[in-house]
């Protein structure tokens, strides 16, 4: 696993506590889990996703519920909106990360995180936001 792969996942933790507990971001990056003994690079990049997705939310939740079509945005459980943010700030705030590798990553935070069908429905909404939202060159 990249170290990439766990920073989204320390993010991941970040946004589910953020949403289920409503902590703050300065609060999360607090924590020793971010603090702790992991390199500079991965926290750095972890840190940088808390921020700015807990910055960007209502755009990025906004979007989530433009795309999430047949579903309410009131039933998405928690897992699935802190994947889906993570990765919806992501494809719109990291230019230097290739799409494909987000919608890839959040699928697989979705598979082993969330529910049975997070995976196919996390990379649905990813799909359309790429097609969509994204104004750069992919």
């Amino acid at each position: 696993m990249g170290h990439r792969r766990k920073a989204r996942e320390y993010a991941l933790q970040a946004l589910y506590m953020h949403e289920t507990v409503q902590k703050s971001a300065e609060e999360l990056i607090r924590l020793s889990w971010v603090e702790g003994s992991i390199n500079d690079e991965l926290r750095n990049f972890a840190v940088s996703l808390i921020k700015t997705t807990i910055a960007n939310i209502g755009a990025i939740d906004a979007i989530i519920q433009k795309h999430s079509k047949n579903w309410s945005f009131e039933r998405l459980t928690a897992v699935d909106k802190s994947i889906l943010r993570i990765a919806i700030c992501e494809l719109l705030h990291y230019p230097d990360i290739p799409p494909a590798v987000t919608i890839n990553e959040g699928i697989e935070l979705g598979k082993i995180y969330g529910g049975e069908s997070s995976g196919q429905f996390i990379n649905g909404i990813l799909d359309a936001v790429r097609r969509e939202e994204i104004k750069r060159e992919v």
